[in-house]
């Protein structure tokens, strides 16, 4: 239980529309005057260069992502593609609790998980568990699918433009390419203004459970208006790092054949009707 609780935690609140083209200043002749380079423009311009970014991202139909952090209390470390075409998919890589390697695909809301060789056995040799994010954590009360609509860099960028007080903190590098770097702390009502109207009111309960009032959020992006990094703590729930790389790199997800595939709410609920009997 503990592996998909940690893949679905981590393979994240709903991945929508990210990712970007290139467009922004260029500086003038000598003989002109001379106009300001993108990084100026985003350090000057915060509104102006944040939509530019937003629309630069949802020009994209794919993007590299690396992910670290902590979230529900566990470590957390994935890499892997997001396809950003309708359904949005994403396969990501991690490591096991007995560190064997173990990858997770997401198609839309549903998370499939690749079982060990090894263990194929237990659940009729079938390679893939199939997990409904929402549907798994209704039950608990908890709404998994909001851990995927926070890789969405686009997400993190308009909860920036909805929020007053944003700083720019300076430029920067990251992984080789220059940014700048801008920093907010929001209170939670704006993180869920980001947040899809039919579940904003359980993601609200979820957060006020946890005691999460505010969202620290931290944004690097480069001289084409592409993030290149988003830094996002909630309180003690969450702490999470993304590195953006390979905007538009081409990607092909997937879905799992029905025949490799077994329904992990089917297997919950054959295990409570084997309880129940006993």
């Amino acid at each position: 239980m503990s592996l998909w609780k940690k893949t679905t935690v981590v393979a994240v609140s709903a991945f929508t529309a990210l990712a970007v083209s290139a467009c922004g200043a260029k500086p003038g002749s000598s003989e002109e005057p001379k106009q300001p380079t993108v990084l100026e423009l985003l350090a000057s311009d915060l509104k102006g260069s944040l939509q530019k970014t937003v629309d630069a991202t949802d020009k994209s139909d794919s993007v590299t992502v690396a992910m670290e952090g902590t979230a529900a209390g566990q470590k957390l470390s994935m890499q892997g593609v997001l396809d950003l075409r309708d359904p949005v998919k994403a396969e990501m890589k991690t490591t096991g609790p007995d560190g064997s390697p173990v990858t997770v695909r997401m198609i839309g809301a549903v998370v499939y998980v690749e079982i060990p060789e090894a263990d194929r056995a237990s659940i009729g040799g079938k390679r893939w568990i199939k997990l409904d994010v929402a549907a798994a954590g209704a039950p608990m009360g908890m709404d998994f699918s909001k851990q995927f609509e926070d890789v969405d860099p686009t997400k993190q960028v308009k909860t920036l433009l909805a929020t007053e007080g944003v700083t720019v903190v300076g430029e920067e590098t990251v992984n080789g390419a220059r940014t700048v770097h801008y920093t907010v702390t929001a209170p939670v009502a704006n993180y869920l203004g980001q947040v899809d109207a039919e579940m904003r009111a359980q993601v609200e309960q979820e957060l006020t459970k946890q005691g999460v009032k505010e969202v620290t959020l931290d944004l690097w992006v480069d001289e084409q208006y592409r993030p290149r990094r988003v830094h996002m703590v909630m309180g003690t729930m969450s702490d999470m790092t993304m590195d953006y790389t390979d905007y538009g790199k081409p990607v092909t997800i997937e879905t799992p054949p029905a025949g490799e595939t077994t329904d992990l709410a089917d297997m919950l609920k054959g295990l409570g009707d084997l309880a129940a009997g006993n």
